[in-house]
């Protein structure tokens, strides 16, 4: 039998795989376009024949005996895309400017969705599926949080139950809250990204703390470090791992950072130090010293400068506003919640172990 070169199985192999990646995507296309025309369709004869409440179990019913055997045409989902529909016209055909000067004239929105939106939103817009549709359509108050979830959905790769969870953790109104002094330390131009990467509080659901453990770092440590995966996954995009307990090397003495991470958008390394307790003023002093040997010794030419976080279990803004006065290095405050913390509507909201897997994987 004749040998098969491995290269030729590796090329169909990915012509298969994206043949079915843009089949997905235009299946994925014409049901968002269904489903909205359809909710758009039953928003329209709703106001003006004032429906009652029981009328789109008549309308799923009628379906039902129209074409038998349809399926995903409940009531209850015929609801949700009166929901999704109202929702889109109700923010889209006002006409104020998107993100990256998108603009959208009154009546943009009509019966041919696909061919009227904007191509930098349409791309975005038509890559998830109705059910996350339906978690940010129902969730979002304003447009700009709803284009925020959009595009992290499609950058992060996040399942609808992590959608979920960051929407009701409220992540887009904790954006640029963390309290940093970047505007002193870093340029202009990246400053506002340092802000967008870096959270208020972080969400370390995958660890479950002891009372007995209060007050030691390393059981918090290895916590993070055992679900890595998810940690950066809590963190967003663009991170990647370097390393727990980092070795720094000073006129022979030896010092450690707890986690450092490389972030490919910020194009710097991030140093994160782990603290059980509330924020104490001499943890910025000791992350000053550990960027600055960092921007000697490891950084290399074409990267931007360190910056480092230091995630604790408490913080008084007050002090911590206090305590960046006079350092030259970047730095930010955070704090973190484990799941023993967690209200039950956000235990709730958590991936089951499936979903999860498949996320990381």
């Amino acid at each position: 039998m004749e040998k098969i070169d491995k290269h030729i199985i590796v090329e169909i192999k990915e012509i298969i795989l994206r043949s079915r990646y843009r089949s997905a995507r235009l299946v994925n296309k014409e049901l968002v376009s269904l489903y909205f025309n359809i909710g758009k369709k039953i928003n329209t004869t709703a106001k003006k024949e004032a429906w009652g409440s029981k009328v789109l179990e008549k309308i799923s019913e009628e379906l039902q005996n129209e074409l038998p055997g349809l399926r995903g045409f409940s009531s209850g989902n015929l609801k949700k895309m009166r929901v999704f529909s109202g929702f889109w016209i109700e923010h889209l055909k006002i006409g104020s400017a998107m993100p990256n000067e998108i603009v959208l004239s009154h009546g943009a929105i009509g019966s041919a969705l696909p061919n009227q939106l904007p191509d930098n939103f349409a791309k975005v817009f038509f890559s998830i599926g109705f059910t996350h549709h339906f978690s940010i359509a129902s969730k979002c108050d304003t447009f700009d949080e709803a284009w925020f979830y959009l595009q992290k959905t499609i950058v992060e790769l996040w399942d609808y139950r992590h959608l979920e969870k960051q929407i009701k953790t409220k992540l887009f109104q904790r954006q640029g809250t963390l309290p940093n002094n970047f505007s002193t330390t870093l340029p202009k131009d990246y400053t506002e990204k340092a802000l967008q990467t870096f959270r208020d509080e972080y969400l370390l659901d995958f660890i479950n703390i002891e009372a007995s453990d209060e007050g030691d770092e390393r059981v918090l440590e290895n916590g993070i470090v055992r679900n890595i995966k998810k940690f950066i996954l809590s963190m967003g995009s663009d991170f990647a791992f370097m390393g727990n307990q980092y070795r720094l090397m000073v006129e022979g003495q030896e010092f450690f950072i707890d986690l450092l991470f490389y972030n490919r958008k910020l194009q710097c390394l991030v140093a994160f130090e782990l603290k059980k307790g509330r924020f104490k003023p001499e943890y910025l002093g000791k992350m000053n010293f550990y960027l600055s040997v960092l921007d000697d010794t490891v950084k290399q030419e074409h990267e931007k400068p360190s910056v480092g976080i230091v995630l604790c279990k408490g913080k008084n803004d007050k002090i911590v506003e206090y305590s960046f006065r006079d350092f030259n290095k970047a730095m930010g405050v955070a704090t973190y919640k484990t799941s023993d913390e967690l209200p039950e509507q956000f235990k709730e909201a958590l991936p089951d172990s499936e979903s999860l897997k498949k996320l990381l994987d």
